[in-house]
């Protein structure tokens, strides 16, 4: 055997996809140095997934394959205690059981876990809505009345009786999970800990009004800090983190002084939390140098907040109320990958190849989980992550989820294009998802954009996790697609984090932001200029054939995703503001206004509610036609 040959085996041992096709149709091939990189990383995790699986999963009525199992009696066994017999259909060949959940097959002494997941992801029972909609929000970014210049939940709890008034179903949220300590910039998907929540997303004027306002009052240096970040249009994250760290760490002292009985009540909702909370504690404690009280603190404020708002969504009619955003991956150096150094990808990092996104490749400084690991640990941490992120959430949007198939990884430290592919357990994954997507009543949206892998869409959607359907990427050579095309079994969007919106699209303001930064030279300035000038002919024409021309192409391109029948629409709050900046352009840090931007200058409230008013009327039109 060559050593050629013996490389490209080994990678495949290890779930290497060494050969590849970009976004382009164009076969690629990783550089042989690339895979030997990958390879030293991986050799842990590649010896771990020759072990037994502790976990199997399999779906509801479907075959099971149980390893070494004998020719004898066996039952299943329910979370409850409670067994019945299990059905033989062949050598080591079973009938799962008809319910979903955590089963254990029990054959004499022998046992093996089983997670039974249903067909298909939890969705809202058919009632007087047909197509759901509502709006999707970046947290920071939503002004609230005294939220310290750092956007809270209370923000986002102003627009739910504005949304129900036009029959909105949902609210999505960009990540609201632990971040690192803030410095000069912040990104919501580089967090610490995906399992718990940022503190900083705590509304104090909400959750406890009277020692908010009184806190305030009583330090006019810190009120006046406060009020000025509330006024600036653009985060300072790192003065502005530390101004409201220093209003939320008042907050006990005062409760302790003037209404004990309240802190006596939050102190048992603290204990409640037990070990992990105390540990996430003392660990965030320890990266940001502050007292681990003032983190248990801050978490038991962000955990009450978004659990009262989701309560408040759920009892105002809303079907669906708050999704969550799950990040691909966490911070390395964070409490998530302390706490599970055994299944983190050690020395390697995760992004994404040259796509529609970023010609030049993305490498995203955050790591993941290591497939080896995953299958050898019964797949807890995943498990573990999916619950928390579900828990108080109508719904989940899944960020990269062709991760379940495959993760594009590079040694840390690399070239964005020096990464290969390595496999996922697809199939386990998925089947967890929709266990706990059904198990917690939460929504599954993938952002299944990028270089898509052949049939996982499909795939996807055969198992009710609804995928993205974005105006931009909604055409062919000959133009925009028809709404009548658009994926039913998707979530229609004007535009996108990673996107310009469509008032900067037709500007071209992305393009100009290309040339700034000198991603382009003028020969590609030029052809990419000229091909937008035609791509907004083709939107415009599209207007025009789907009869929604009313002479504004920015609400037009709107309303054309309105009308989709996707069965569930979401307006991007910079569509619906008319901003032109994107709030993440990919591959930049310093060099753009990324994560830092408002999209929600004053008086936005008034000049949106036409916009919401026609988009909910869209909505309405589309699903009577």
């Amino acid at each position: 055997m060559s050593s050629e040959d013996a490389l490209l085996l080994r990678a495949a041992e290890a779930g290497l996809q060494v050969r590849w096709t970009d976004v382009a149709g164009v076969e690629r091939e990783a550089a042989p140095d690339v895979v030997e990189a990958v390879l030293r990383s991986l050799a842990d995790s590649a010896r771990a997934a020759g072990a037994a699986p502790p976990l199997l999963t399999c779906v509801v009525g479907q075959t099971l394959s149980v390893p070494g199992a004998g020719s004898g009696d066996a039952h299943w066994i329910a979370e409850d205690g409670t067994a019945q017999p299990a059905r033989q259909t062949g050598a080591g060949q079973w009938r799962a059981p008809p319910t979903p959940g955590y089963w254990r097959w029990a054959q004499g002494p022998r046992l093996q876990a089983v997670a039974v997941a249903p067909q298909r992801c939890w969705f809202p029972a058919p009632g007087a809505v047909c197509r759901h909609w509502g709006v999707a929000a970046q947290v920071y970014s939503v002004p609230g009345t005294g939220d310290g210049g750092i956007g809270d939940s209370g923000g986002i709890a102003g627009w739910i009786p504005r949304l129900r008034a036009h029959g909105a179903t949902a609210i999505a949220l960009s990540p609201i999970h632990a971040s690192m300590p803030i410095g000069s910039g912040f990104s919501p998907y580089s967090p610490s800990d995906r399992r718990w929540l940022e503190p900083l997303h705590g509304a104090p004027l909400q959750q406890l009004p009277e020692a908010a306002a009184a806190v305030r009052a009583a330090d006019a240096e810190l009120d006046a800090r406060l009020a000025a970040h509330e006024a600036d249009g653009q985060i300072r994250w790192a003065d502005a983190a530390a101004a409201k760290w220093q209003w939320i760490g008042r907050l006990p002292a005062w409760l302790q002084t003037h209404r004990p009985e309240r802190w006596r009540q939050i102190e048992s909702e603290l204990a409640a939390g037990g070990a992990p909370l105390a540990s996430w504690a003392a660990q965030t404690a320890a990266l940001s140098r502050s007292p681990a009280s003032l983190q248990a603190f801050g978490q038991w404020l962000a955990q009450a907040s978004w659990r009262q708002l989701q309560h408040d969504a759920q009892q105002d009619g809303m079907a669906i109320g708050l999704i969550a955003d799950l990040a691909v991956g966490f911070d390395p150096a964070g409490v998530e990958a302390q706490d599970n150094a055994d299944a983190v990808l050690q020395g390697l990092e995760l992004g994404a190849p040259p796509d529609a996104f970023n010609p030049h490749g993305q490498a995203w400084g955050i790591t993941g989980y290591a497939p080896g690991a995953l299958r050898a640990q019964g797949y807890a941490p995943f498990i573990t992550l999916l619950r928390a992120v579900m828990a108080q959430r109508g719904g989940v949007r899944i960020d990269h989820i062709l991760g379940l198939l495959r993760l594009w990884v590079l040694p840390r430290g690399a070239g964005a294009g020096q990464g290969i592919y390595l496999r996922y357990p697809f199939d386990d994954l998925l089947n967890l998802l929709v266990l706990e997507s059904w198990r917690n009543h939460c929504v599954v949206i993938g952002e299944d954009l990028g270089v898509v892998p052949p049939g996982i869409r499909d795939a996807l959607a055969a198992r009710g996790v609804l995928g993205m359907e974005v105006l931009a990427f909604n055409r062919d050579e000959q133009g925009f697609l028809p709404t009548a095309q658009w994926r039913k079994s998707a979530v229609a969007m004007s535009s996108t984090h990673d996107l310009p919106p469509v008032a900067g699209w037709l500007q071209g303001r992305d393009l100009q932001w290309r040339r700034q930064l000198g991603w382009n030279d003028d020969d590609a300035d030029q052809a990419q200029a000229l091909q937008r000038q035609a791509e907004v002919q083709q939107l415009a024409a599209r207007v025009q054939a789907e009869g929604v021309d009313s002479g504004d192409l920015q609400r037009d391109a709107l309303a054309l995703t309105a009308r989709a029948p996707s069965v569930l629409a979401l307006l991007p709050l910079e569509d619906a503001t008319a901003s032109i900046e994107q709030p993440n352009l990919p591959g930049t840090v310093q060099a753009h206004p990324t994560w830092s931007g408002g999209v929600a200058p004053p008086g936005y409230a008034a000049a949106i509610e036409g916009r919401l008013a026609a988009f909910a009327a869209q909505r309405r039109q589309g699903a009577a036609a």
